[in-house]
C-alpha cells in the first residue's frame, strides 16, 4: 500500500516487553511463562517457553541464555489451559531496567513490596469492595493465545503527523487495555529514554468478546536520519491488571507489575515512513 492509503500489519500474541524480565506475567510457581524472543546459547529467536525464575541476570544491554523449564512449541490446549497467569512480584524479579516509569506519579516505584497476583485479580490503588469491581474469570495461557491485532499506520497530508488505527478481536473480555509506543532509544544502555503512551488519553475497555478499538494520532513519530532523532519502531498492546491508566505514563511500575504486554510487532517496523516537524 502506499502511504496515502495506510500500511498495515498484524500485532503478534506475546508475554514479553525487553528481554529482562524475561516475561510481564507469571505462573503459580513463580516462574515466566514467555511467548516473545528466547536467548539460548545458538542466539535469539522467537519461541513459547516457561523460564525458571532463576535465570541469570546479566548487566542491562548483555543477553545470557534463559533456564528453561519447558517449551511451550508442542503444549497440549489442556496444559496451557492450566497455566493461570498472574503479575510479577514488586520489586519485579530479574529486571536490569533502570527506568522509572512514573517519575511524577510514583518515583519510588522500585521500593514498593507486593507478592505476585493472579492476573485476573491484580492490585487496584484504593480499591473497595462497595465500589463494585467488576469480577474476571482465572485468565490462562490458553486464552491469552487467542488474541488477535492489527493495526494500520496513515501519514497526514503534510506529512507532519502519522494516524494508528487499530481493531481488537479476543483479548481478554471487559478489560482495561492501553498502548506504549517503543522508540529507537527507549532499550539504550547510555541515557535511554522514557517508554511513553502512543496517544493519550491512552485507554480502551473491551467488550464481551474481548473485541475493541482504538486510534491515536501522534506529531511526527519517524523523523528522518539525525543525531537526536528518536523514532518509533514498535507499538505494544498492554492488558492492565490495575485497570487503571496513567496519563503521561505507560505505568507505574511497568513490566509485569501492573502492564502486562499482550500484542505487538514481532520485529522493528515503520522503516518504510517519513515525516517532518
Amino acid at each position: 500500500m502506499s502511504d496515502k492509503c495506510g500500511q498495515s500489519y498484524q500485532l503478534a500474541v506475546t508475554t514479553q516487553g525487553p528481554l529482562y524480565p524475561p516475561a510481564e506475567v507469571m505462573d503459580a510457581d513463580g516462574n515466566f511463562v514467555v511467548i516473545g524472543q528466547i536467548p539460548s546459547e545458538t542466539g535469539i529467536s522467537w519461541g513459547a517457553a516457561i523460564v525458571d525464575k532463576d535465570s541469570p541476570l546479566p548487566p542491562f544491554g548483555q543477553v545470557q541464555p534463559y533456564q528453561i523449564v519447558q517449551e511451550l512449541g508442542r503444549a497440549t490446549k489442556q496444559y496451557l489451559r492450566d497455566i493461570v497467569l498472574h503479575t510479577l512480584p514488586l520489586p519485579l524479579p530479574l529486571n536490569n531496567y533502570p527506568m522509572v516509569f512514573s517519575p511524577e506519579q510514583h518515583p519510588d516505584a522500585a521500593r514498593e513490596v507486593r507478592a505476585s497476583l493472579p492476573l485476573h485479580e491484580g492490585y487496584i490503588a484504593d480499591y473497595r469492595a462497595a465500589d463494585g469491581r467488576r469480577k474476571l474469570a482465572p485468565i490462562t495461557l490458553a486464552d491469552w493465545l487467542r488474541a488477535e491485532g492489527e493495526l494500520t499506520v496513515t501519514l497526514s497530508d503534510d506529512n507532519k503527523s502519522a494516524r494508528f488505527d487499530f481493531r481488537f478481536r479476543r483479548l481478554v473480555p471487559y478489560s482495561v487495555y492501553t498502548v506504549m509506543s517503543l522508540r529507537e532509544q527507549d532499550l539504550a544502555t547510555n541515557d535511554p529514554s522514557r517508554p511513553g503512551p502512543l496517544g493519550i488519553p491512552n485507554v480502551f475497555v473491551t467488550d464481551a468478546d474481548g473485541n475493541a478499538e482504538y486510534w491515536a494520532e501522534l506529531p511526527n513519530p519517524f523523523p528522518p536520519v539525525a543525531e537526536h532523532r528518536n523514532r518509533i519502531i514498535n507499538v505494544v498492546v498492554l492488558f492492565m491488571s490495575s485497570q487503571q491508566c496513567y496519563g503521561g505514563a505507560i505505568g507505574r511500575h511497568g513490566l509485569g507489575g501492573d502492564i502486562h504486554a499482550h500484542l505487538k510487532l514481532r520485529a522493528t517496523s515503520f522503516s518504510e515512513f517519513t515525516t517532518t516537524s
